[in-house]
């Protein structure tokens, strides 16, 4: 059989420009008058833009303190109340956040990632009473009942409790300063991803009724606070819990100072945190802090950030100038080559 150009067989693409790869095409050629403003351009702006995050980081104020325990750092080591002292001199400019942090736990661990069931968190029935493989040997507890909610993540949630106070003048009494608790999870996660299962009769307890809480909480879920509109599986500090950390350490926001005479900030004077400390960290080396952060229009403190920019802004102006010295000595040499011939 003869093939014909005329002929279309039954896989013969179209005769268009575009099936046929006739379609004008435009490849730059990048010469050193284009390659080299190009690296110096980018350099600059990666420069700029870098020590712009990095003093910006700079300039947020932090406060924080370790209430491990250990080599004397405070007064608490086991499950008890303590206190941190600490004064300030002038005012500590708002918004001021609140953040805990513990270092050494890691959160990425694989086994630990997936230890949890989203389909229980989102408040199906079937899932409270069947949890999913994966949350063993947080599943069902030793008397045969499911666990709610399951899972490792769950089961090591963080349970230390702060207070602020704040004495205005010296010799005075110590006022309690409002910790803002709400809104401090992820919108995505409090509306979507978490939510309660059905009432039963109007009651929550009656809805996970038949279950049992994870091994380390002292409660059930449906207690975790009497907010209504803030227990269960919607309780803010387990809904920031669950979404964990890539590093080993971590912070994690427990609460805004934004209201009454603390909008604007903590005025100066002397203030007192009154911790609640029952989250064991001594076993795994860990540490723990409080935290007090104002914030900036690119977040929290993260000098990293800005590093990055700078070195990758410094490497292209390196770069740069290594493919000017090339081009001048090989362009000198071309040159002589063309007198020559």
């Amino acid at each position: 059989m003869t093939w014909s150009v005329t002929a279309r067989g039954a896989h013969q693409p179209d005769n268009t420009a575009f099936t046929q790869q006739r379609l004008p095409a435009w490849q730059p050629l990048l010469s050193a008058s284009i390659a080299l403003p190009l690296f110096f351009c980018a350099g600059l702006a990666f420069i700029g833009l870098g020590l712009g995050l990095y003093y910006t980081s700079n300039g947020i104020k932090e406060l924080e303190y370790d209430y491990t325990g250990n080599s004397g750092t405070s007064n608490c080591s086991v499950s008890c109340q303590c206190a941190w002292y600490f004064s300030l001199p002038e005012l500590f400019q708002g918004p001021v956040f609140l953040y805990y942090e513990l270092s050494n736990f890691y959160q990425n661990y694989r086994r630990y990632v997936v230890s949890r069931d989203d389909a229980q968190l989102s408040g199906l029935q079937s899932a409270l009473r069947q949890p999913i493989n994966e949350c063993a040997p947080y599943q069902y507890s030793a008397g045969g009942l499911p666990i709610a909610p399951c899972g490792a993540i769950a089961n090591s949630l963080f349970n230390d409790s702060f207070s602020l106070w704040h004495q205005r003048s010296a010799g005075g009494p110590y006022v309690e300063v409002p910790l803002d608790r709400t809104g401090i999870a992820w919108w995505s996660d409090y509306h979507v991803k978490f939510r309660n299962p059905p009432l039963v009769n109007g009651s929550l307890a009656l809805a996970f009724q038949g279950t049992a809480p994870p091994p380390n909480w002292p409660r059930p879920v449906y207690e975790l606070s009497s907010d209504p509109n803030n227990t269960g599986f919607i309780n803010q500090d387990f809904v920031v819990w669950m979404r964990t950390a890539a590093l080993p350490t971590f912070r994690k926001l427990y609460a805004r100072i934004r209201q009454g005479n603390y909008t604007a900030g903590l005025p100066r004077g002397a203030y007192r945190v009154n911790i609640t400390y029952n989250y064991p960290v001594t076993a795994f080396g860990g540490h723990k802090r409080i935290i007090f952060s104002s914030i900036s229009w690119m977040g929290g403190k993260n000098p990293f950030l800005g590093i990055a920019y700078l070195v990758v802004g410094s490497l292209c102006i390196l770069t740069g100038f290594v493919m000017l010295v090339v081009y001048i000595r090989y362009q000198d040499q071309n040159d002589d080559d063309d007198d020559e011939e």
